[in-house]
């Protein structure tokens, strides 16, 4: 290896480890993102995500709460969307939660808190009105089952649940929805990506 092509490469290296930087419009809300390799999709917002932020139905004064945050793009959109309610973004890897809370204050947002949690394992005893994931689609059936079952538990009566998944997910949602929720709803199926939406009834009753 020669001089040169060892600078060139060590160049090359040093650009790796800068941050991503890259803004968009979600919502009509302009955001600024930094994200770096190893997180999803750290060079753009994904099209499951904008599929389900373009349909998502969110309130000024909503709760929320954003499973598997990576570096904010569905929890930074609703605490700007519901500038009267307050946004948890959650995420099990640190560097995602670091970048969410970055994120945050790069862009002024200040009615949101970004934290570890696998799942919903560090939630707590937090209520919301909103929970939004876009579900991973390798974690497993097991996995897929606990985040049901913990998003009925942590939402308000009245609370909504949606997900993005990847389309071939989109049976077991709905059979997952109606067995945990025992409702619903196709919100849109695209090319890729199906959104969906269950709601936690008035009279449900978990048991574990």
């Amino acid at each position: 290896m020669t001089e040169t092509t060892k600078k060139i490469d060590k160049a090359y290296i040093d650009s790796l480890r800068r941050d991503i930087v890259f803004s968009d419009t979600l919502r009509g809300q302009p955001l600024t993102f930094h994200a770096t390799w190893g997180l999803f999709s750290p060079r753009a917002v994904d099209d499951g995500s904008r599929l389900l932020l373009e349909h998502v139905e969110v309130n000024e004064g909503d709760d929320c709460l954003d499973v598997g945050c990576g570096y904010g793009v569905l929890g930074l959109t609703l605490a700007r969307l519901a500038p009267r309610g307050s946004t948890c973004l959650v995420d099990k890897d640190f560097v995602a939660v670091d970048y969410s809370a970055r994120n945050a204050r790069v862009n002024g947002i200040d009615n949101c808190e970004a934290f570890l949690s696998n799942g919903f394992s560090a939630v707590g005893e937090r209520r919301f009105d909103l929970i939004v994931s876009n579900l991973p689609a390798k974690v497993g059936k097991e996995m897929l089952y606990l985040y049901l079952y913990d998003a009925l538990t942590h939402l308000r009566p009245g609370g909504r649940f949606y997900v993005v998944t990847i389309s071939g997910l989109r049976r077991f949602i709905e059979r997952g929805f109606k067995e945990v929720f025992g409702n619903y709803d196709k919100v849109k199926q695209g090319k890729d990506y199906t959104v969906a939406l269950a709601v936690r009834e008035e009279s449900t009753r978990f048991t574990a």
